[in-house]
């Protein structure tokens, strides 16, 4: 039953054929540079200092049975992770009204050119260094794999950079914040289908890929699952299938539905990852949230994204969806509230942002504090 988005508008697409060469940006080697900067990516339960978010949803995109109510959930996604830390909402000058009316006064409204809602992806990824000092990796989104229109969303990951005065990383690595996982000790779960895609990086193979990851995020292994291609525009991200809930911990999640395509993909990473070991040599303990059976109809499609593993942690609490299939919902409240017993967990109806293929990872992005 899980998928996400589907195919939309045509983009620009970002090469990432440098890379692949083992040159960089700059003309420097990828092999010569690993390791070498110093930077390192918290895990997400690490303590914030914000959220980010975008206000992006456009009828042009979303269509007009859509449209509202993604706004809605967008706004209460927002005004839930506000109650616990700060929120800095993206949001186009003609939206700023109804933003501000949706999303209410404790949610800090930033104009900023944007093309969709979905900041786990546009957003810079946030390192830090041995000093304390901020950084963002730009990671050159180029519309999963030039699949939609994304000229403002291309420059969201350096303008926010400039926002918090982070010093900006650049690379020639093309992949989106929901493709990667890390628990903040140097392990990272990534999926080939999304990184190792040509749409993405073409010609880079995984001993490339994980020299710069190393270089950029301070990873010192990378569990590879195989995701799979072509089946939402995505092709696959980690954060619908597997996310760190402590370090040697991981959620993972199942399709239950046989007929369904994830369910092969989802079953076969649940092999990989109970075989898998950290960067520190510990055997990972998985933890299964298998999906809802059924979901609420009034906006079930096609690309409708049910499914517990992307949820949000933020200070104090996490955000976690909920479809209306009372068991369910239920197994995985009790299931996060024993993954994270010092956070409360908040399960929100997000019927309308799953409609369009996402869910509530997908929509934030961490600033470390």
């Amino acid at each position: 039953m899980p998928t996400r988005r589907s195919f939309l508008k045509q983009g620009l697409f970002v090469s990432g054929a440098a890379l692949a060469a083992g040159t960089l940006a700059d003309g420097s080697n990828a092999a010569t540079r690993a390791q070498s900067d110093g930077w390192h990516m918290p895990d997400e339960r690490a303590a914030h200092a914000a959220t980010w978010m975008a206000f992006g949803p456009s009828e042009d995109i979303w269509g007009k049975k859509l449209l509202g109510v993604a706004r809605r959930n967008l706004a209460g996604i927002a005004r839930a992770i506000a109650a616990h830390e700060p929120v800095k909402m993206l949001v186009r000058a003609d939206d700023h009204d109804i933003a501000a009316e949706l999303c209410g006064p404790d949610v800090i409204l930033v104009t900023q050119p944007i093309d969709d809602l979905w900041m786990r992806d546009t957003g810079p990824v946030f390192v830090k260094d041995q000093t304390g000092q901020a950084g963002a990796v730009g990671f050159n989104f180029n519309g999963w794999g030039n699949k939609q229109e994304h000229g403002d969303d291309a420059k969201v990951a350096g303008f926010v950079a400039g926002e918090v005065a982070a010093k900006f990383i650049e690379t020639d690595l093309v992949l989106e914040g929901g493709g990667i996982e890390v628990d903040g000790e140097g392990t990272a779960i990534i999926t080939e289908s999304c990184v190792l895609n040509p749409n993405r990086n073409p010609g880079v193979g995984k001993a490339e890929c994980e020299k710069e990851l190393s270089r950029l995020l301070g990873v010192r292994k990378i569990i590879w699952l195989p995701g799979i291609a072509g089946k939402d525009i995505t092709d696959g991200h980690t954060d619908f299938y597997a996310r760190f809930a402590s370090p040697g911990v991981v959620v993972a999640g199942l399709d239950p539905d046989p007929a369904s395509y994830d369910h092969a993909v989802t079953t076969r990473h649940l092999e990989i990852l109970r075989q898998s070991t950290d960067s520190d040599g510990r055997k990972l303990k998985v933890v299964v949230l298998q999906g809802p059976s059924s979901v609420r109809g009034k906006y079930e499609n096609d690309q409708f994204a049910a499914g517990y593993i992307n949820f949000y942690v933020c200070n104090g609490a996490v955000i976690a969806p909920e479809f209306g299939d009372r068991q369910a919902d239920g197994n995985a409240r009790d299931a996060l509230r024993d993954l994270f017993p010092d956070r409360e967990v908040i399960q929100l109806n997000i019927d309308g942002i799953a409609a369009g293929g996402g869910g509530i990872h997908c929509t934030t992005q961490q600033q470390p504090a």
